[in-house]
């Protein structure tokens, strides 16, 4: 990587979290003493030397008080797109004046609260020189099944070789909007940044991170993050 490339962070954050049956979106959730989106935003802050970060968001009234606490960070706001994939395009979109085609962006959930400083540091490590990027995962552990739309087993899946893919994902600035735009302007369906990047013909590279970066989606998650929090001593 050029001594001159800097790092940036986009976080989207405008889901509705419709399965979570809560009255306000997930991201805005408390937990302890802060917001799920603030322990998200804090931990990339504390852990990596950002030249700035991208929150997008749709209108929510808990953001400008979250975004008077961070006024000593350098976070800029972008509007939510149609899908997490159009509003990551937008979070790249305003950095178009400030970051350079080499620089790398990383990408994070705003509902992955519990991604340690640790495993940060070593996504940053393991890319660091890397021509592409990649992203924070862990192997599949459990047995996995393919059903039928009834919901009926029909095959047993070899799990060798299968990772469940985390955030951040972090790749260099020029190349992700380039991956990000081509892949929407073909109609592929994008379920994460690193699937962009390997229709764009690239191979991410998958780092071992911890299981407890979950994604925060259902009820029970909320009282499993505040334990891993507090297990990591960040509660």
């Amino acid at each position: 990587m050029s001594g001159s490339a800097h790092y940036w962070a986009v976080v989207p954050a405008a889901g509705s979290g419709r399965r979570m049956g809560a009255d306000v979106p997930k991201q805005f959730l408390p937990l302890g003493n802060q917001t799920v989106l603030e322990h998200s935003l804090e931990i990339l802050w504390q852990s990596i030397d950002l030249k700035g970060m991208v929150l997008v968001s749709a209108g929510h009234p808990a953001l400008a008080s979250i975004q008077e606490r961070h006024s000593r960070y350098r976070l800029l706001r972008a509007a939510g797109g149609q899908a997490r994939c159009h509003s990551v395009l937008n979070g790249l979109q305003a950095l178009s004046a400030k970051a350079a085609a080499d620089d790398w962006v990383l990408v994070h959930d705003a509902v992955r609260p519990c991604v340690r400083q640790q495993d940060l540091h070593r996504l940053l490590d393991y890319l660091g020189d890397h021509p592409v990027g990649g992203l924070l995962g862990f192997p599949a552990c459990d047995t996995i099944k393919r059903a039928d739309e009834q919901q009926q087993v029909y095959a047993t899946v070899d799990r060798r070789g299968l990772w469940h893919a985390y955030t951040p994902q972090m790749f260099r600035y020029g190349l992700l909007q380039q991956a990000l735009a081509g892949a929407l302007a073909d109609g592929y369906e994008v379920t994460d940044e690193a699937s962009a990047v390997e229709h764009a013909g690239h191979r991410p590279l998958l780092v071992q991170g911890h299981a407890d970066n979950i994604k925060i989606t259902h009820p029970a998650d909320l009282p499993l993050a505040e334990f891993y929090l507090r297990q990591q001593g960040r509660l």
